[in-house]
């Protein structure tokens, strides 16, 4: 019989004592050469999964300034260790080559989307917004009660911002007198 024959896990498990094919019949150099991310990582930073209001502790575990591996933490009361599809796949959040690292602009009537560098957008946004607001500021309402608030801008936060996030969107857009604020997570 061929030497690669005899190392079949079927074979193995057949002519050895392990019938059930649950220990040493099935096992292969390679298996008990494999390491989980988590035993090689270099440091594990808690953290709360992004993805809605639950607050699902997590353990994100980095090697070589890398996020190698994100798992429910089972010191977090809220899920003791578990987490939903979502929150499991988070890492994709942060490694996926998919994901956008710059800022992209379409003109207006452009068909193409191009870069634009981070000082430009944001000052961009700041502008829009204050006009916005000056051009649609309401100081009294129409039986002359003072009301303080723009209807021309609001607010659509995104399951993805985590609940610190949200209160510092809704501090700001409160204060500059927006009152249509709302979160996905609670539609």
């Amino acid at each position: 019989m061929p030497k690669a024959f005899l190392g079949w896990p079927v074979l193995r498990q057949l002519t050895g004592r392990d019938t059930l094919g649950r220990g040493a019949a099935v096992r292969s150099p390679r298996t008990d050469a494999t390491v989980a991310r988590t035993e090689t990582a270099d440091s594990v930073a808690r953290s709360v999964c992004p993805y809605c209001a639950v607050g699902c502790g997590q353990l994100v575990y980095v090697k070589d300034d890398e996020v190698v591996q994100i798992e429910g933490d089972p010191d977090s009361p809220v899920n003791r260790g578990r987490l939903c599809p979502k929150g499991s796949a988070s890492k994709n959040l942060v490694t996926s080559p998919l994901r956008q690292t710059t800022v992209k602009y379409r003109a207006p009537y452009a068909t193409d989307w191009v870069d634009l560098d981070l000082e430009i957008a944001m000052e961009m946004i700041a502008d829009r917004v204050v006009k916005a607001r000056n051009d649609t500021w309401q100081e009294l309402d129409e039986k002359q009660r003072r009301v303080r608030r723009t209807l021309g801008i609001a607010s659509l936060g995104g399951a993805t911002l985590d609940n610190e996030e949200n209160y510092l969107i809704k501090k700001l857009f409160t204060a500059m007198g927006a009152i249509q604020i709302e979160n996905q997570a609670r539609i």
